[in-house]
């Protein structure tokens, strides 16, 4: 009778095992920091973007020059213009395009300007647009009236 017992505690250690290794997550793709030339060089401490696990993390983007020393554009809508042209550059130096957005945070010096940038915004993302944050911010580097932050997803 004891040697019954056995055979079922061992196929059951066998299941168990199976079972946990057939669940063991596959190892995650290392961290990785990315950039691009096609838009200004990171002006701070911090990477351009940073991949990891199908994500594309963006840093927040001004609307700069291509040197990051001038501000393009003085209106609202411009600069919006000119952030998402950066975020596109950025975008594509990874295969990537606007409609591979899965997030994005809108920092604006000026709420009552939300109505103008929206309109840009529209144009860049017309069809199921990403999740989206907007808050106004007492100031921004450069002085800039716009900074955008962007997640996207690699499909």
């Amino acid at each position: 009778m004891h040697h019954h017992l056995q055979r079922p505690a061992l196929l059951s250690a066998i299941a168990l095992a199976t079972l946990l290794t057939g669940c063991a997550l596959p190892p995650q793709p290392a961290r990785q920091v990315l950039s691009t030339d096609r838009i200004y060089p990171a002006i701070g401490p911090y990477s351009q973007m940073v991949a990891h696990g199908g994500v594309v993390y963006l840093s927040g983007v001004l609307p700069l020059d291509a040197k990051g020393t001038a501000t393009q554009g003085t209106t609202i809508e411009a600069q919006t213009r000119a952030v998402l042209d950066h975020i596109g550059e950025k975008l594509a130096s990874q295969g990537l395009s606007h409609a591979d957005v899965l997030m994005s945070t809108v920092y604006m010096k000026d709420l009552n300007d939300f109505a103008a940038m929206n309109r840009v915004y529209g144009e860049y993302f017309k069809s199921q647009p990403p999740a989206r944050a907007t808050v106004q911010v007492a100031r921004l580097p450069r002085d800039v009236l716009i900074e955008i932050a962007v997640v996207a997803g690699r499909r």
